[in-house]
């Protein structure tokens, strides 16, 4: 079942602005989904529209075949969302914010604290249920959004930059709990400026630019689009200035790091093999950028 069916969206504000310009988006039920693209790209106003936030111009929007215009409180429970900036009462207890949101979907007082629980334990926050959101640290507080996004177990996770501002090793622990949900049977959207994020989580991965999807693809299938690869490469000894060859670019960096740049048909075994051949000894290689990053700065350049 498509949990997500979007047809010829648009969006066009009173100054002209088209801010969506024909969007057709399908995400099937227990997808993990990525949505990526520049800023200005029109990722927020797509689900500005979804969760009626925002009023579209034109377009179709149905959320597990509920058509939003016909019955979006039908389409609301359904939904949970997760949005980049805070948006609680900081003077609240954390408890209460999440309860209070149950409320808002018609759970009653019994199942909201029961809801409640289960996340805030599993997002390290029950500990801190009596306590000020303000008192919280910026790390608390998004896991605190997606506790309150999950506590009428909507089907449809909408998550807005969820981990904007938190440290790796936090963000790590937010990646393992949404793959969980995932695994679960949840369907999750993802918006991210951390192109790492998307490549690690998302089985699938649509790109926006200028209003309109420009890929819509399995992450698989959109990796191997990748024309280059650069990769960072440490070696025992110094070197000099290192030729190209067909298909391999060599740039120095420094008295023992090389920059180099393959084509997706060389092998890295032929870089190891010229560089063997010219007496360099590679200690240790990673990849320059993520491959996801190198793969967006194309499409969007096109």
């Amino acid at each position: 079942m498509k949990a997500l069916e979007i047809n010829d969206l648009h969006k066009i504000y009173r100054s002209g602005f088209k801010a969506l310009n024909g969007v057709f988006l399908d995400v099937q039920e227990g997808d993990f989904f990525g949505l990526l693209g520049p800023n200005g790209a029109g990722k927020t106003t797509t689900i500005g529209i979804i969760t009626s936030l925002i009023t579209k111009s034109r377009g179709q929007v149905e959320v597990f075949g509920i058509d939003i215009d016909r019955d979006f409180p039908a389409a609301k429970k359904l939904i949970g969302v997760v949005p980049q900036e805070y948006n609680f009462s900081i003077f609240e207890k954390v408890l209460d914010i999440v309860t209070q949101q149950a409320g808002y979907y018609g759970l009653s007082r019994d199942v909201a604290r029961k809801n409640a629980e289960k996340y805030l334990r599993k997002l390290g926050l029950w500990d801190k249920r009596y306590t000020a959101a303000r008192e919280l640290s910026g790390g608390m507080k998004r896991r605190l959004m997606i506790a309150r996004g999950l506590v009428h177990e909507p089907r449809l996770l909408i998550l807005d930059e969820p981990t904007a501002g938190v440290d790796v090793e936090l963000r790590r622990g937010m990646w393992d709990f949404l793959l969980e949900l995932s695994r679960q049977g949840r369907t999750i959207i993802l918006t991210t400026h951390y192109l790492e994020e998307a490549e690690q989580l998302c089985d699938r991965i649509a790109i926006i630019n200028h209003g309109k999807i420009i890929e819509n693809t399995g992450k698989k299938d959109l990796l191997r689009q990748l024309d280059r690869e650069t990769f960072v490469l440490e070696c025992a000894n110094s070197v000099d200035h290192v030729e190209s060859v067909d298909g391999i670019e060599f740039k120095k960096l420094d008295e023992t790091t090389l920059e180099v740049t393959k084509t997706k048909a060389c092998s890295i075994n032929s870089i190891f093999s010229y560089l063997e051949s010219k007496d360099i000894v590679i200690e240790s290689m990673r990849n320059k950028t993520n491959r996801l990053e190198e793969l967006f700065m194309e499409l969007v350049e096109r």
